[in-house]
């Protein structure tokens, strides 16, 4: 159980990684919700995997899961939503605003030159 959770957060968080470096806003915007899943599948993963324990102490019960990852990654998708909705608005403004998708989008060369020739 524990190789298949470490194997997907690793999968996921190369895939993220891979997905961000790419020049365009929308693989950018889905490699960092990769991220940020891999992110909260590793601190839900950290409070040690447990089926059917409750998570808090009661009376009789000898095992329990840790509650604290769980409020981790409960307040982690709350913040991973508004970063996401601030980078879509974000690209979004950016791709109206130039009519193209490009993350870097560096000058050409011929634009470049022909901006020196103006000052």
């Amino acid at each position: 159980m524990e190789f298949l959770v470490a194997s997907a957060i690793g999968i996921l968080t190369a895939s993220g990684i891979y997905l961000t470096l790419r020049l365009r806003t929308f693989p950018v915007i889905i490699g960092i919700a990769l991220l940020t899943y891999a992110v909260n599948v590793f601190l839900f993963a950290s409070g040690r995997l447990t089926i059917g324990s409750p998570p808090v102490l009661r009376d009789g019960v000898t095992s329990y899961a840790d509650p604290l990852p769980q409020a981790l990654v409960l307040t982690a998708i709350v913040i991973s939503f508004g970063m996401t909705a601030v980078i879509v608005m974000i690209s979004l403004g950016s791709y109206l605003g130039s009519d193209d998708d490009h993350v870097d989008d560096p000058l050409d060369d011929a634009a470049a030159t022909d901006a020196e020739d103006a000052q």
